[in-house]
């Protein structure tokens, strides 16, 4: 969905003369981003007769998911609850897919509605020229040819880059939540001899037997990385730095589900797991984006013994962590699972659509659209179901209201029905 579908050479005089790069214009849609949301943004515009053109800063489709996750990972919600449109997973598929089995998924999903992302594309700025009406988004591409030198170990700044601009009506912002590992900064970070990684580049416990391992965070990601270094016999310990339905009210349903859990698991705090006082699960999502965790088995090992439960972090020493409590342990490796953030606020200038943390400053039901034809997918901190019904409104809304003539159908976000 790129070239064969209407890019083509701008003169510079249709713009303005400040840029020093090639331009191009785009009919239809340029969307940044070629993961779950952007993908779902291209194949429901392309179901509406819509063109549209992608822009992808990695070399491939779901990089995220491809390359930051760890190996057990599973779908936390049912597969009904995370497909995207019109594309519903094989009945073959467990009620929660794996990791492997979802992006393959979103590899069929792309052969499905002939995505063809440009890759290998980076957003270095994006800004709406009200002279023209049109979006100016300025990026940095590294051809294929200069990608497979650096695959055969070219160095980097050896690397040829291209640097133009798009031109288009309509710009969908559909990088997500989680475009950049957040890493904080703890004091004494510069004297910690020891190994510190980000969540983001643990894939299994293979090379951490009989290691001692620090693990901070206790979200979904946290808990499931120290219950699998755990089964492969290392030494973790889960740092936990703070006090962690549509058919009912959202404070009954987070009710319903606290009193469920506690049937299940019983009083966690002697074990040093807290649940958050201050709201429920479903609260807990909408008002920070966090998600409640969901447990595979690491409360078993925390009350066996298996993962030590330690409190939050005063500092780092030469050796390993000095903790809130006073004590101090030594550890060989500190894995950071403190999740990611956006990278919106790094290129898009003067958008009225996102804030200063780079999500929506307004949440449903207008998370999804700015003015000038600007619009978000996959922000709205609802999950994979959430990027779908982005997807669909953003979709139709430009279909509609752009005079494009193609043929249009109504799309059901959740049963991946073409409808009408």
């Amino acid at each position: 969905m790129s070239d064969d579908h209407g890019v083509h050479s701008c003169s510079r005089s249709a713009a303005s003369p400040r840029w020093r790069f090639p331009s191009r214009w785009v009919d239809g849609p340029l969307i940044v981003g070629a993961g779950p949301s952007g993908m779902a943004t291209a194949a429901c515009l392309r179901v509406k007769g819509v063109p549209c053109t992608i822009i992808e800063r990695n070399d491939q489709v779901g990089s995220l998911w491809k390359r930051k996750t760890y190996d057990r990972l599973h779908l936390h919600l049912p597969k009904r609850f995370c497909q995207l449109p019109m594309f519903p997973f094989p009945d073959s598929y467990p009620t929660y897919p794996t990791r492997d089995q979802f992006v393959s998924y979103l590899d069929d999903y792309a052969e499905r509605f002939d995505i063809k992302p440009e890759f290998n594309t980076a957003v270095s700025k994006a800004e709406f020229l009200a002279e023209f009406g049109i979006w100016a988004v300025s990026v940095v591409a590294r051809p294929a040819a200069a990608m497979d030198e650096l695959d055969r170990s070219c160095p980097r700044a050896a690397v040829a880059t291209e640097q133009y601009v798009f031109f288009a009506r309509w710009l969908v912002v559909a990088t997500g939540e989680n475009a950049e590992a957040f890493m904080p900064s703890f004091q004494g970070h510069e004297d910690y001899k020891g190994n510190i990684m980000h969540g983001s580049l643990y894939r299994n416990g293979k090379d951490f037997c009989a290691k001692k391992v620090l693990v901070v965070g206790c979200g979904n990601t946290g808990m499931e990385v120290a219950l699998d270094l755990a089964n492969y016999g290392a030494l973790p310990s889960l740092c936990i730095r703070d006090r962690l339905a549509e058919r009912f009210p959202l404070w009954v349903a987070d009710k319903i589900l606290v009193f469920l859990s506690w049937l299940t698991l019983g009083s966690t705090d002697r074990y040093g797991i807290r649940r958050p006082r201050e709201a429920g699960p479903l609260e807990l999502k909408r008002n920070t984006g966090r998600t409640a965790v969901l447990d595979v088995g690491t409360i078993a090992k925390v009350k066996s013994g298996h993962i030590n439960v330690v409190p939050g972090i005063e500092r780092l020493t030469k050796t390993g962590v000095l903790f809130t409590n006073g004590a101090t342990e030594t550890f060989d490796t500190i894995i950071m699972a403190t999740g990611y953030c956006s990278n919106v606020p790094n290129w898009l200038k003067n958008s009225d659509l996102f804030g200063d943390d780079g999500l929506p400053s307004s949440h449903a039901p207008h998370g999804w659209k700015g003015e000038h034809g600007l619009y978000a997918v996959g922000f709205g901190r609802k999950g994979l179901l959430g990027c779908a019904n982005d997807a669909v409104l953003v979709a139709e809304h430009i279909a509609r209201n752009g005079g494009f003539d193609g043929c249009a159908h109504d799309v059901d976000p959740v049963d991946g029905h073409i409808n009408g």
